[in-house]
């Protein structure tokens, strides 16, 4: 079993603008509250094939993700696989709207271990973390409309 979380948010940014902000996945701390760092495993900092150490902490818990990158299409989605103690995928995708604004989607599937409670703890953890991630949006929505985003 695991959990589906969707969130999404519209940027008055362009596409391109907002990937610029997403692709720079070393500069995901700065909007992520649950992200306390990230290192990379691979050479490679973008792209298909990125590796990457995320040291993510939610209230008392705290784990390493490991995740690669899956997908990547600039101004459209990148995807990656979660291969740390929480497995599964999450794919950010972004579409262009009227205005030149971007509206900006996060989904995640992600299955939890036993000892995190399985799948209880993957119905515990929906709403918490769609409530971080709501969260997380509003930084990048703020830092890509402020001109904070990466170019």
């Amino acid at each position: 079993m695991t959990v589906r979380i969707r969130v999404c948010t519209t940027i008055d940014a362009s596409p391109a603008d907002v990937w610029g902000e997403v692709e720079r996945i070393d500069r995901h701390v700065e909007w992520m509250a649950d992200a306390e760092s990230i290192s990379f495993r691979s050479a490679r900092t973008g792209g298909v094939g990125a590796e990457f150490e995320v040291e993510t902490r939610v209230g008392p818990l705290r784990t390493t993700d490991v995740m690669v990158v899956t997908e990547w299409r600039p101004r459209r989605a990148m995807g990656i696989v979660h291969r740390g103690v929480v497995t599964g995928t999450g794919r950010f995708t972004l579409h262009r709207r009227r205005g030149g604004r971007t509206r900006f989607c996060w989904e995640e599937r992600l299955a939890f271990p036993w000892w995190m409670g399985g799948p209880v703890g993957e119905r515990a953890a929906r709403p918490v973390l769609r409530r971080i991630w709501r969260g997380n949006l509003r930084r990048l929505r703020a830092r890509c409309e402020t001109g904070r985003a990466a170019r």
